[in-house]
């Protein structure tokens, strides 16, 4: 039988992960390091406000204070909200990868419209985009949503640039999401491009990718900082969607991460099919370790079976071009990671007290400093 965290719902299976004498698991412990350094209540409301107002102050005499990302999904649509709430004035950030669901396109369009917020959009050539997926899916490894995470925080970054905004609101919540295992997904530019200059065979020309320089340039030159309000708030998932639809129009598109049609496949079909991983955990974790559900609840909820569609599966085969038995192939390739690859990685842990410094001032968030710089085990 699993060994599974006397606390969570993560057990054994889960990448680098390890046991206290009372059986609670490591991820357990960064959560309550994470939720004092980051407290809710009058705290956490004063800390947002401090940062606010210094937000407001940066921004005067420009266009907009602060850069959104958005996709469509609660968190993103809630930033865009939260930040109009807050007296400031958002500039919303799209990175389109071309495989948006229409219900996605339909709520970001209606919130940027009853907020009255304007849109930036960085959209990559779609044969170009499906091209890094191929190379992503040929290479055999799980990280193949690595390429939209990387180009996302490009975009976001290259809209700072542009309109001289110094911060970045980031839709993230440790309480809600948890903290991904580096076992389950790595990411990095220099990652994306050897994958790519191995099995691609469209120039990578449109893609907006992460490589050293750059990353260092918005991070200790120019001193681009990431925000993560929800970090700071008392987030309760469900209550912000009822609001978002009252308020905004918005819809629900049937689960975390579902609004990208790639992404939907990803999380309902390629991970668990191919490296039996089911990222339904993160999510469910994190509310138990946050007291947002009991641990009995979670259990139940991944007792049941990960459904996916059918459908979207043939779309994904089409639409990047492989046969039946191509794809059946892709599905059974020798299992691989991101050390048979080049990348950042072992330049992340060197470079470990600058990562720390940029964490501290908010420059990457906590997340990445915990999984990409410390040493691979």
């Amino acid at each position: 039988m699993l060994k599974r965290c006397s606390r969570c719902l993560y057990d054994e299976t889960v990448p680098n992960i390890t046991f206290d004498e009372q059986g609670v698991c490591n991820y357990c412990h960064i959560h309550d390091q994470m939720d004092r350094e980051y407290p809710t209540g009058a705290e956490g409301q004063k800390k947002l406000a401090d940062i606010v107002e210094t937000i407001k102050k940066e921004g005067q005499g420009k266009d907009y204070d602060v850069v959104v990302g958005v996709s469509g999904g609660c968190d993103s649509t809630y930033m865009l909200y939260l930040a109009k709430q807050l007296g400031l004035r958002p500039l919303a950030v799209h990175f389109d990868n071309t495989w948006d669901s229409m219900v996605a396109v339909e709520n970001i369009h209606d919130a940027l419209q009853k907020l009255d917020v304007d849109l930036y959009t960085y959209v990559v050539d779609n044969k170009e985009y499906d091209d890094i997926y191929r190379s992503f899916l040929k290479a055999g490894v799980p990280d193949v949503e690595a390429p939209t995470d990387i180009a996302l925080a490009v975009t976001l970054n290259l809209a700072c640039e542009k309109y001289g905004i110094k911060y970045i609101f980031e839709g993230h919540s440790f309480r809600t999401e948890g903290v991904a295992p580096l076992g389950w997904i790595y990411m990095d530019g220099k990652y994306i491009q050897n994958v790519h200059q191995t099995y691609g065979t469209i120039p990578m020309k449109t893609y907006p990718n992460m490589l050293m320089p750059n990353f260092i340039k918005w991070t200790a030159i120019l001193g681009l900082k990431k925000i993560r309000p929800l970090y700071y708030i008392d987030y309760i998932k469900k209550d912000t969607m009822a609001l978002l639809t009252k308020e905004l129009g918005w819809e629900w598109y049937g689960g975390h991460h579902l609004e990208n049609r790639f992404t939907a496949f990803w999380h309902t079909y390629f991970i668990p099919q191919r490296y039996g991983v089911d990222t339904r955990l993160l999510g469910y974790a994190a509310l138990v370790r946050s007291g947002q559900i009991t641990r009995e609840q979670g259990l139940a909820y991944i007792s049941e079976p990960q459904c996916y569609d059918p459908e979207l599966v043939e779309m994904v085969k089409k639409r990047l071009g492989f046969s039946d038995e191509e794809f059946e192939e892709i599905m059974n390739l020798p299992k691989k990671t991101y050390r048979d690859f080049k990348t950042y990685k072992k330049t992340f842990e060197r470079m470990r007290p600058f990562w720390w410094l940029m964490y501290k001032l908010n420059r990457v968030p906590k997340s990445f400093y915990i999984k990409f710089t410390a040493p691979d085990k």
